[in-house]
């Protein structure tokens, strides 16, 4: 087993390596349905031995260390996080070499069974599973996808958080692709939700909520970030100590396989979390006892960027979500914000992901124009409290800079907007580009200390704001080496839509006009 730590480039290959051994017989988009499970099954093996060894370095050897584990298992108080039979732990799973699909189904159901969380989440595949009389995948590659998986140990400090997250995201994007919107999602950088996590900063008792919540990245960071502010090392593990009240974390995903990623990841990192699956948009899963939408004190997300949603989702919506104005169908970006903001308590805070035509488009038309309206809203009543321009390249699924919108409910500087232009902030990886510790340090810094810098943040006034139609891109507000805003080709394609739609809807506007006239089908003609 390597000791090489999994850096993204490793993975990509170590994963690759997993799929040929099932390529042939499992197509394609199948192969993160067996490779995922399994890989959890790795991380929780060897998440437990990381217990284990703790607990042997605290009471002096691993023989007691193991007795005492499976004694107080016994008894129903447990001294680590899971636990795990031994029939069902990575090593024993190595040895196996006859009856393998069976032993590994029987493995992911006995786990489920250990730990009631996962029921439903890893023992929903059938590694023995036929077709027409046939095997879908016979022992000898299933071994071979065993030995291949070895290679890497994925316990708390061999691997990132997420990695779970990270492996969904190369499957889908290196095999799903025909596969229609899911094949769109994409994952949120780390070092972007490392920033968002610090911009939250959670507080203890609070509530953190992901309406698109993915594999639970977003949540998981606002988790390690409480951690890292509020926790205490305790025994080389680091954790609450009694008189903290812990952050308790909200997600719903529509993709059920993502969604398991995010039940997955919740359970390992043993966080309070309720992770709910299903449409946000259509059927939100929190809600009150009187129907209304449940309120929490943060927001994170990154929905997919310009969703295409019929406006009948806003206009018909019984929550009263979209009082601010109905956005354009070509993109949901201004009904993701209306959302969140539904779902923020009194002086509740969110930062959201998204495409950098948020913050400007319709800003300059003439006459009435959908996002700008709604942005103008926010603006007027003190909402937007910051938006920071992302490099460009840092994206899976696009080389299009990001932006990250932050509103605040309690301001901290009313009538004030402050622009980062982070777009000169990165450095140079393969394939992407990636922002570096100081980027994220530095970011945060002049988000927490609120303060203007040459080339890089400007603080406006909600008037300036007005005086340019509501645009709030940074690069408006703060230029860098005198360059030129180039639009991304997404997005002149979105704006092209948007004025598709407001040309279709003036021209019916019109007719209705004409028809009350008697001069009804001019337009047609």
């Amino acid at each position: 087993m390597s000791n090489h730590k999994l850096d993204l480039p490793t993975l990509e290959n170590w994963l690759w390596e997993a799929a040929c051994k099932i390529r042939g017989p499992v197509d394609a988009p199948k192969f993160k349905d067996y490779i995922l499970p399994l890989i959890f099954l790795k991380r929780l093996s060897d998440v437990f031995e990381d217990e284990v060894n703790r607990l042997a370095e605290e009471f002096g050897g691993a023989d007691i260390a193991w007795k005492l584990v499976e004694e107080a298992h016994r008894c129903g108080q447990p001294l680590v996080r899971f636990y795990l039979p031994p029939e069902t732990r990575w090593e024993a799973i190595r040895l196996k070499t006859t009856g393998l699909g069976e032993y590994l189904t029987d493995v992911v159901r006995t786990v489920a069974r250990e730990n009631p969380k996962l029921h439903g989440v890893i023992d929903v595949v059938d590694f023995n599973a036929t077709a027409a009389g046939q095997r879908i995948i016979d022992d000898p590659p299933l071994a071979e996808l065993i030995q291949v998986l070895s290679k890497y140990r994925l316990g708390l400090n061999d691997v990132e958080p997420d990695i779970l997250g990270r492996a969904y995201e190369y499957l889908l994007r290196k095999f799903a692709e025909g596969q229609g919107q899911s094949a769109g999602e994409f994952y949120t950088p780390r070092e972007v939700a490392v920033l968002m996590a610090r911009i939250l900063e959670p507080e203890p008792g609070m509530t953190v909520y992901d309406p698109c919540c993915g594999s639970g990245g977003l949540l998981i960071k606002c988790h390690l970030r409480f951690l890292e502010t509020h926790g205490e090392r305790k025994n080389g593990r680091l954790c609450l100590p009694g008189h903290v009240a812990p952050l308790r974390v909200y997600g719903q995903e529509i993709n059920p396989a993502t969604f398991a990623m995010a039940r997955m990841n919740a359970f390992i990192h043993e966080m309070e979390a309720e992770i709910a699956v299903g449409d946000t948009m259509r059927r939100p899963a929190f809600t009150r006892s009187d129907g209304s939408l449940m309120q929490f004190d943060l927001v994170t997300a990154n929905p997919m960027w310009n969703q295409d949603f019929s406006t009948e989702v806003y206009e018909h919506d019984p929550y009263g979500r979209f009082n601010f104005g109905i956005p354009p169908a070509s993109s949901a970006d201004w009904g993701w914000i209306q959302h969140m903001y539904a779902s923020l308590n009194e002086g509740g805070r969110m930062a959201v992901v998204l495409d950098t035509g948020a913050a400007s488009r319709g800003s300059g038309n003439q006459g009435s124009n959908r996002e700008r309206d709604i942005r103008r809203a926010f603006v007027e009543r003190d909402l937007v409290e910051c938006v920071i321009l992302l490099p460009e390249n840092l994206f899976y699924n696009t080389t299009a800079p990001g932006i990250i919108l932050v509103v605040n409910k309690a301001k901290r500087h009313p009538g004030e907007i402050l622009l980062i232009n982070a777009s000169q902030l990165f450095s140079k990886g393969r394939p992407k580009n990636y922002l570096a510790d100081e980027h994220v340090e530095r970011i945060a810094a002049i988000y927490r200390d609120w303060k203007a810098e040459e080339g890089l943040a400007a603080i406006i006034t909600n008037e300036e704001a007005a005086r340019n139609d509501y645009n709030l891109s940074p690069s408006r507000y703060v230029a860098q080496n005198g360059g030129e805003e180039v639009l991304p080709l997404e997005e002149a394609l979105v704006r092209l839509q948007e004025a598709e739609e407001e040309r279709a809807a003036a021209d019916h506007e019109l007719e209705e006009v004409l028809n009350a006239l008697g001069l009804g089908g001019i337009i047609r003609g």
